[in-house]
């Protein structure tokens, strides 16, 4: 991995004509908030860890929940609207029409859609193979569920490493017991988006072994114009899979419960199992959200894709200048960043230093497992005033 460079990011975006969403907020707006990412710690934390955006809601997003509440609208949910609104994001944005509604199922979000869908395939004991460093709730979810997790870790470039994937398969499945391969596509925390060439091998690895693939698909509209993204779903032996999607990481509605469970041809018989009472669990108010940001929320969403490219750069510029030790590799997708402090020599763990000496948040490297230690996964999702003085708190500490 190499060190950060001014040189070593993505191209510039064509600016959209809808104003950065991560310019309208200040500090002073933000610290009203009373979700997670501002409430725990205190005052003086810069907090640029857990996946939440210091943005506004998008207009067609507010305004389907305001009507909603002046209705009275809120309800149970029913219908097909939102899965309606995803095949038509996913034919626009992905060039796929291979999400069929018939084939999809409301969950109450993505890691608890994850959770069902693996207990259809596997069964108590049984092993989840993972992509590490990753996700850290792939980790408490699967062992909560009685299942073994068994990680297949990312390759030194940053991608999936097929080689130990197959040998984790054949492993797993030895004596013939079932197996899943939990995907995170694309790639959290690294931002990495898997080619059609890889997720298709994938799949043809996945199929030898009798393996069955659940993807979290959750980031997949936070990928940049210039990169395509491949749905598990739509590639080569992918229609044993199963996928969960959700509006909820790109419109910023993790407060709003919903996602949707999409089942690939050949494994639509798996979801038909699920049982009815997990379509109870969403949100009607969410559905209506996450509807409203798929079917209207584009340009919103251009907007911030644009915003995101510029907090790359501004991030590789600002490592680049104060904090040169920083290894970054910027990202074509999600609104993390994941940073290699190894070569800062630090006594301590880094994210347990930012936070003591430099008062900015991170999420701590060891939680994502395997190839995390000595790593820390920030969230540019912030406005470029924050970014920036939460890099110069960090090079002020890393430098005293």
């Amino acid at each position: 991995m190499d060190a950060a460079r001014t040189d070593d990011v993505p191209p510039v975006i064509a600016r959209p004509p809808h104003p950065d969403p991560l310019r309208q907020l200040g500090l002073d707006e933000l610290r009203r908030r009373t979700s997670m990412k501002w409430r725990t710690y205190p005052a003086d934390v810069l907090p640029l860890w857990v996946a939440e955006m210091d943005v506004p809601l998008a207009e067609p997003v507010a305004r389907a929940i305001v009507d909603a509440v002046a209705l009275g609208d809120t309800g149970y949910p029913v219908g097909t609207a939102y899965a309606e609104a995803l095949a038509g994001f996913a034919s626009e944005r992905w060039g796929w029409d291979g999400l069929a509604v018939a084939r999809t199922s409301i969950v109450p979000d993505v890691m608890l859609g994850v959770v069902e869908m693996l207990k259809l395939v596997t069964g108590p004991g049984d092993a989840v193979v993972v992509n590490s460093p990753v996700y850290p709730p792939f980790y408490m979810f699967v062992r909560s569920m009685d299942r073994r997790v068994v990680e297949a870790p990312l390759g030194a470039d940053g991608r999936l490493d097929l080689g130990t994937i197959e040998d984790a398969f054949a492993r797993v499945t030895a004596g013939g017991r079932r197996a899943a391969l939990l995907l995170c596509s694309p790639h959290n925390p690294t931002g990495t988006v898997h080619s059609e060439q890889e997720l298709t091998a994938l799949a043809a690895l996945a199929d030898r072994h009798g393996v069955r693939v659940v993807a979290d698909e959750i980031h997949a509209p936070l990928t940049d114009p210039g990169t395509r993204f491949v749905p598990y779903l739509s590639v080569p032996g992918g229609e044993k899979g199963l996928s969960l999607m959700s509006a909820s990481k790109a419109w910023n509605l993790a407060g709003l419960k919903a996602a949707l469970a999409v089942a690939g041809p050949a494994a639509a018989a798996d979801l038909a199992r699920m049982p009815e009472e997990v379509t109870h669990g969403p949100s009607h108010v969410g559905v209506l959200a996450h509807t409203a940001a798929l079917r209207d929320g584009g340009d919103w969403l251009d907007a911030l894709l644009a915003g995101l490219a510029d907090n790359r750069r501004l991030l590789a510029r600002l490592l680049a200048e104060s904090l040169p030790a920083v290894r970054y590799r910027p990202s074509a997708a999600t609104f993390l960043a994941w940073l290699d402090c190894r070569d800062l020599g630090l006594d301590a763990e880094p994210a347990a230093f930012f936070l003591e000496r430099a008062r900015v948040a991170l999420n701590p490297g060891p939680d994502f497992g395997t190839g995390g230690t000595g790593h820390v996964r920030l969230n540019l999702a912030t406005s470029p005033i924050i970014l920036t003085e939460a890099v110069q708190r960090m090079a002020t500490a890393a430098a005293a």
